[in-house]
């Protein structure tokens, strides 16, 4: 990924932050049939080995575990907030007209080692921990207990779990950071006012 460097995310925590709030990543394999993507929401542990390890489950049917056994190098995109830029959002582009448009977005690239867990204790771990974060919000959280055992076994029975040690974890955030101030904070308030909180509220935080 090309990060020129007043794009580039230097703080760990801020990393942490946009895999753990943008869960869904894309798996980037490469096997005999060449590059594959499967989109799988994972769990981040930052505290596990040296750089963290992010663990998620796939079908059993899903050939992935097969064909990229433990040991296999991946790559994880987890994309956080963006939206389209238009230059009339800045004030400068009416005074000079020398500017164009351009797309704002966060992402974060994870590298590591793969690891195939066919087993159903991990899985089982796995699915309540998962189960637990994403319905806490809800008024009546779900969980495994609330079908009858057989139902659930059977169910887990049908995915394989994954889990990637993570030796690299690097962070590009595009947030009008080369723009004047100005334009950049105007950018931001056109992007709150049509929904775009998350990405307006980074920009305005964005360091110059």
């Amino acid at each position: 990924m090309y990060i020129p460097a007043h794009f580039a995310i230097t703080e760990p925590a801020e990393l942490h932050r946009i895999v753990q709030a943008h869960p869904l990543g894309m798996l980037v394999t490469h096997g005999e049939s060449g590059l594959d993507a499967d989109h799988i929401p994972f769990e981040f542990d930052p505290a596990k080995g040296a750089l963290g390890a992010l663990t998620a489950h796939v079908a059993r049917a899903n050939t992935l575990w097969q064909r990229c056994p433990t040991g296999t190098p991946v790559m994880v995109v987890f994309r956080g907030a963006e939206a389209y830029i238009s230059p009339n959002w800045y004030p400068s582009k009416h005074e000079a007209h020398r500017q164009v448009p351009t797309w704002n977005y966060e992402v974060v690239h994870a590298h590591g080692t793969l690891t195939i867990h066919d087993d159903e204790r991990f899985v089982r771990g796995l699915v309540g921990r998962l189960t637990r974060h994403h319905e806490a919000a809800e008024p009546k959280p779900w969980k495994m207990g609330d079908s009858e055992p057989a139902f659930i076994n059977e169910m887990l029975g049908k995915i394989v779990g994954i889990e990637i040690a993570v030796t690299s974890l690097v962070g590009k955030a595009k947030l009008s950071q080369n723009k004047e101030l100005r334009d950049q904070q105007s950018a931001a308030e056109m992007l709150a006012s049509r929904g775009h909180g998350e990405l307006a509220r980074a920009m305005q935080g964005a360091p110059r």
